[in-house]
């Protein structure tokens, strides 16, 4: 991912109101990001914990979907896997992550969710190489095929949050 400015990351929101987007709180560690190794900006809110966020890179530029956490927090009980980045070896916590829909469609109410990382942390998971077996014998092959189904469903989901 490019390097991106916290302006562009502001008017980059498909889902939210101009108020919502300029009162968010930006990543703890915004200005030291490795953007090489992003696929998408994606962090909590760190004044709001029920928030999240998460910035994507498209043609057009930055696209950006708000989400809240409707549950409130890592529910210990249950084990699921995240739908973007499907890391089985990850020991993060995965939540339901709520985004209203664009447009006129989310004024109305409309909602969209998946299972996602409570930290965001996918992109750091992808590159996690697995030890080398013989269904997979090139580790470095298989982060490159995760870090492209990372891409193809994140872009998915936010072709869900723009659909009306």
């Amino acid at each position: 991912m490019q390097k991106i400015t916290a302006q562009q990351i502001r008017s980059s929101f498909i889902n939210a109101s101009r108020s919502e987007a300029s009162k968010l709180n930006l990543p703890r560690n915004f200005d030291a990001l490795d953007w090489e190794s992003l696929d998408f900006l994606g962090w909590r809110d760190g004044k709001m914990p029920l928030r999240g966020y998460l910035v994507l890179p498209g043609p057009q530029g930055p696209a950006g979907i708000m989400f809240r956490d409707p549950e409130g927090g890592p529910k210990k009980n249950r084990s699921v896997l995240c739908e973007l980045c499907r890391d089985i070896f990850s020991k993060d916590d995965v939540l339901l992550w709520v985004a209203k829909r664009a447009g006129q469609s989310g004024r109305n109410g409309n909602t969209v969710g998946t299972l996602i990382c409570a930290d965001f942390g996918c992109c750091r998971n992808v590159r996690v190489e697995p030890p080398a077996n013989e269904i997979n014998p090139d580790p470095a092959a298989v982060v490159l095929r995760q870090i492209g189904g990372l891409a193809a469903r994140t872009a998915q989901f936010l072709e869900r949050v723009q659909e009306a």
